[in-house]
Parts: structure tokens; sequence; C-alpha cells
């Protein structure tokens, strides 16, 4: 299919999607947009939680090395031929955004990251770029509320960090940490608020460092049109975030990354562009193929700034979309722990089994459950050893990511060098 004809189809799409979105989620998939190839962008610089009881365990997945480990071996994304109800968004995970979400601040994007205004030198160390810290609230014992201005962002925003049983802040030694990325429509206190995250993190010695990601950051320095500039949410996490928690708190170079849903994306594609900044990556319901025929038409139907505003146009700009997608960059996992894990949308043990087809729990988690799957095949294709655990019946909520959090955290812990205290 020439060029010219996927852009017409997309436009086509696009406006209609306003007045019948299933349908043309649906024939935008089978006409196959999306499809075209091009060389991908190069990389970025570079009490305990309940066991539940999972379906299946989690199972180790290794491969060869095959020349078919391309983007275009990934499978079509079938759309379910139903209309969304409960809720328009099958990639929400709960909760609400921060009310100065950085997305929803349209008049700041695709300027050039600057301090927001108002700020002045503090007590507190600063990045490279001048993000700095300009509060700290404590929240209890073990938690803070970190305040950071930031420049990729124009704003400031909040982080919430963990700290392990005897931290101080007069430590001179580090501590492992693990970086716990958020899904979409919510905010920095998802991890601990839904996921009960210190419940699991409390019998180690390790930090937990929960960033704010914005309502749709998708863990990516925006296109903008081609523009750049703000929001910058890697360049936050990676260049901002990281070098304030290990100046200012004692965070180590011995760090983990993981998150859920579109924080799952954060977490490996983050490991995949920045080669050796994290030991170990888990994602949890992540789209983690983006560019698989259909997905980038599903992707901007379904939210109008997924494909314009964050990666470019999915034709035009492929090699951009390429770049931030964790299947087509899998083979830059080797060498580090990968713990993935996904259901398949169909009610599961933990869901009302009553829940209509069109449910947004259920069109999202069979959404990352297809995508999940193509990037199990393609660490195969590319002999990178991974743990997967594709349980079957489950949609897209938190009651399936506290159990993957508890099943993958032993080995997150081993990956980073934590201890138990």
């Amino acid at each position: 299919m020439k060029k010219r004809t996927d852009r017409k189809i997309a436009i086509a799409g696009t406006a209609a999607a306003a007045v019948i979105l299933p349908a043309v989620m649906v024939g935008l998939a089978q006409a196959g947009v999306g499809v075209p190839k091009g060389k991908p962008e190069a990389a970025g610089n570079a009490q305990p939680i309940p066991s539940f009881g999972p379906p299946t365990q989690p199972t180790q997945v290794t491969g060869s090395p095959s020349p078919s480990g391309s983007p275009s071996a990934s499978k079509p994304i079938k759309v379910p031929n139903v209309p969304l109800t409960h809720g328009g968004n099958p990639f929400g995970t709960g909760g609400s955004p921060a009310s100065n979400d950085p997305d929803k601040n349209k008049g700041s994007h695709g300027k050039k990251p600057h301090l927001p205004p108002g700020v002045s030198d503090g007590k507190y160390r600063k990045a490279p770029d001048g993000a700095t810290i300009t509060a700290i609230k404590k929240v209890n014992a073990q938690e803070f509320d970190v305040s950071i201005a930031s420049p990729a962002l124009g704003a400031v925003v909040q982080t919430r960090v963990f700290v392990p049983k005897g931290w101080k802040a007069s430590d001179t030694k580090t501590y492992p940490v693990v970086y716990a990325y958020h899904g979409g429509n919510n905010k920095y206190t998802s991890w601990s608020h839904d996921g009960h995250i210190e419940n699991v993190a409390k019998a180690w010695n390790a930090m937990v460092v929960m960033p704010e990601g914005g309502s749709n950051g998708s863990y990516t320095n925006w296109w903008n049109g081609g523009k750049g500039g703000i929001p910058e949410w890697e360049s936050f996490h990676i260049s901002e975030v990281i070098p304030l928690m290990e100046s200012n708190f004692h965070a180590g170079p011995s760090r983990a990354a993981m998150g859920l849903s579109s924080g799952g994306q954060g977490s490996i594609t983050y490991a995949e562009r920045h080669r050796g900044y994290f030991k170990y990556a888990a994602a949890y319901s992540g789209p983690l193929n983006i560019t698989a025929p259909g997905m980038p038409a599903v992707l901007t139907v379904m939210n109008k700034e997924a494909g314009t505003s964050i990666w470019g146009d999915p034709i035009f700009n492929r090699s951009n979309w390429e770049a931030h997608d964790a299947a087509v960059n899998v083979r830059n996992l080797k060498g580090m722990g990968v713990y993935i894990s996904s259901g398949n949308g169909k009610p599961g043990p933990y869901d009302d089994p009553n829940t209509p087809p069109g449910a947004a729990g259920r069109v999202g988690e069979d959404l990352a459950g297809q995508m999940t799957v193509n990037f199990v095949n393609a660490a195969k294709r590319a002999g990178v050893p991974i743990t997967s655990h594709l349980y079957g019946p489950g949609m897209h909520n938190w009651k399936y990511w506290r159990r993957e959090v508890n099943l993958s955290w032993p080995a997150m812990m081993a990956a980073i060098g934590a201890k138990k205290v």
C-alpha cells in the first residue's frame, strides 16, 4: 500500500472516529495502517500483599537469534468489534491526573525546556540541566512527597519516595532503588494509593521512587509536530529524577524499573534506550508493540494525542514510533532481568463475570495482551531470556497488577542487590 493511500485512510479514520469509534478502529486495523516499514530512530542516551494464587506460574522464555525478529514479524492487532462502554479509555488505570498535569497544558507544548517561573536556588543539589527540588513533605515515617521544578516539563511536579527502614537524610551509604511508573490518566500517588507498594517494599532495604508521569505522557519526549520540547517525560525521568534522587536521597546506581499499562511501556523502553541504567525491568499489562499492524490506527483514533503529538504521524514519522516500541528494540534488553505479564481481557477470577465485552477494562487488556504476546515472541526470536506470565482471563485492573508485583519482586530485589530487613 502506498504511503499516500495510507495517509488518506488515517485522515478519514480520524475524522470518522467521533461518529463511530469502534467500527473505525476495526476498519483501520484491517486496512493495515501502520504496516509500512522504516528504519528505527537511534536510541536515546543511551504486611506483604497477599498472593491471590496465579492461574498459571511465570515461565522462563528463551530463544535463538533469528533474522525474522523484525518489526514486520509482529502479528496484527485484532480490535474487538464492540462499542466501548463503562468509560472510554481502554488503558485507563483508575485514579485521576494531577491538577497541574503538563500533558493538559497545551500552551507549553513545543516550547524550549525551561524552569518554571519563580524558582530560585535552594538548599538541594540540582540535576545537570538545572532541575531542582523545591519542597519535601513528609507523608509518613517512610514516605516523602518531593516537589521538583523541571525544565523538561516547564512545571513543578511531584514524586513520591519510599525509603527503607533505617534510612536517614544524613546517610553516607546508598540504597538499591526501584523506579515505579504509573499508568494512564493517573498520577504519582498511584503506586502507593492503588498499588500499596509499601506493603511489599517494607521488607527490603530498597527505595521506591514513584515519579509523576502525566495523564497521557507515554514516557516519551513528545514529537510536537517535529519541534520537540515540552513535555519531555523521558528527559524528566532519566536526566532529572534519577540524579536528584541520587544526590539528595542516597539512591544508588543499582536500579530497577517497573510499570503498569503505559508505565510498563516506560519501564521497558527506558531500559532499552538507556542501556546500563537498569539491572531489571518489569511491565504489567503494558503496550509493548505500538507499531504492530493496526495498532497505530487504534492509538490515534482512540486518543487524538497519541500519534500526532507524542510520536508523530504513524506513517511519515514511523521511525520515531519504532524507536519507542518495546518489541522492536527488545535486543537491547540482553544482559538484564525482565518480567512481563498480561491477561487477555476476558473476565478472570477477580472480575465480574458479567462484564460486557465493550467494557474499557476488557478492551484495554485484550489489546495489551496481544502486544505482550508479540513482545514475548520478539524476545524469543532475538534470543533474549525473559520471564513471562501470560495468565489468560483477566482485565485491566489493579487486582492483577498487585499480584504480579508480588510475584516479580524477589527476582527484582536479587537483581539490584537488595536485602531483607
